[in-house]
């Protein structure tokens, strides 16, 4: 190896030879060799860092920090071999985000939960993962871990915070509105399509995933058909799998489902199975067990029967933590569920008040509150006035 005295490194450096001297003093010039009096010191040797610098890195915003993020972790997954892209991430956060998406996927929401505790106080890290986070949480039917997050999400959403910060926070907030079937509950820029306050990089397609999935949430299938089918229109399945883009086509299917079109349900359904199931990403499918009325079993035993038992056993587990959690949340925000007409109704039916006094009270017919009765009971997911008062008339003593 050769070696360059310290005036050398001086001129090499364009420092003064009194700051080398301090540099070899304080052990900062890795491989260097006193003789004596005198240094020996790597010629290949590199000029070491200034220490103030090093003490005082440049501060990034959180917003930038998320913008960071969120490009980081959209990238798609290798087709063949999704969980390659563990392998081709440095930072450790990034990780995190595809772990715990690629194990939310197989159904593991354990440990969906393990990734979204480990970003510790990353901020920026835990808001991109608070959107798998309270989907494991619904999944589990941990209601307490979904209310701690929900906490942390609503102190970014309050005034003081940076627009494109809050807006990712409260759309995590409306995953949860749409996935328990509370539209009421659901933004307005999310009603409108108005994506402006988010990211460039989250609009597009998880955005427009979001929208189609609130247009089933109240019925209007053809909208949801169309705006899934906008998303998908940006997604590049050639260059690997992501994360919306199979629930994308899953959605698809199931609007089309809706609509009656059960041909091409099947298709897109089977499609869809085609990209996930060789992966054993179950949950898209056994999500919606119940809503494709039987499609789904049919499907897995044509082409995949060998997932059939995986993807109904994890039907059957998590429609009951689904059931938990909704009665909760319905419990805890009825009156943001219900619109405030829809809520005074709900009460006087739940006290046994007659249909034909609140009729008369309100102006309507008897035929007509009990349409309304109906449709509140389809958003609670209940059947009879014993229910209801399960939810309007607990919740309203705590108010």
């Amino acid at each position: 190896m050769e070696y360059i005295s310290t005036i050398e490194a001086s001129e090499k450096w364009g420092v003064s030879l009194r700051q080398v001297q301090r540099l070899l003093a304080d052990n900062r010039i890795p491989r260097a060799k006193k003789y004596g009096r005198s240094w020996m010191i790597p010629g290949d040797a590199e000029k070491p860092a200034d220490p103030r610098r090093e003490k005082n890195p440049p501060v990034q915003s959180l917003s930038s920090e998320l913008v960071h993020v969120i490009e980081a972790t959209s990238l798609p997954m290798p087709i063949h071999n999704p969980d390659a892209i563990l392998n081709t991430v440095k930072e450790e956060r990034i990780r995190l985000q595809y772990e715990g998406e690629l194990a939310y996927l197989r159904g593991d929401f354990a440990r969906v939960m393990g990734c979204y505790h480990k970003t510790g106080r990353d901020d920026a890290a835990r808001l991109r993962a608070s959107l798998i986070g309270v989907a494991a949480a619904i999944s589990l039917g941990d209601y307490q871990a979904y209310l701690k997050i929900e906490t942390y999400l609503k102190s970014y959403v309050g005034e003081g915070s940076e627009s494109g910060t809050a807006a990712v926070a409260e759309l995590a907030l409306s995953s949860v509105a749409v996935s328990v079937t509370a539209p009421n509950m659901v933004p307005g820029w999310l009603k409108e399509g108005d994506f402006n306050a988010f990211p460039s990089q989250m609009r597009v397609p998880y955005m427009l995933y979001l929208r189609a999935k609130y247009f089933m949430c109240i019925g209007k299938y053809e909208m949801a058909l169309a705006v899934a089918q906008t998303a998908l229109a940006f997604g590049q399945p050639e260059k690997g799998i992501t994360f919306p883009d199979i629930y994308l086509q899953v959605l698809c299917s199931l609007a089309c489902y809706c609509l009656g079109r059960e041909d091409d349900a099947r298709r897109l359904l089977l499609g869809a199975m085609r990209i996930a199931l060789p992966h054993s990403f179950i949950t898209p499918f056994a999500e919606l067990v119940s809503e494709f009325s039987g499609l789904v079993e049919q499907c897995l035993e044509e082409a995949f029967p060998e997932y059939c038992e995986a993807v109904v056993g994890q039907w059957e587990r998590t429609v009951k933590n689904w059931i938990v959690f909704h009665n909760r949340f319905t419990r805890d925000n009825i009156t943001l569920i219900l619109s405030l007409r829809e809520y005074h109704f709900a009460l006087m039916v739940a006290r046994r008040v007659p249909y034909a006094k609140i009729a008369e009270q309100f102006n309507i017919s008897v035929g007509r509150l009990k349409n309304i009765m109906l449709e509140i009971y389809e958003k609670l997911y209940i059947s009879s006035r014993d229910e209801l008062a399960q939810y309007v008339l607990i919740s309203n003593k705590g108010a």
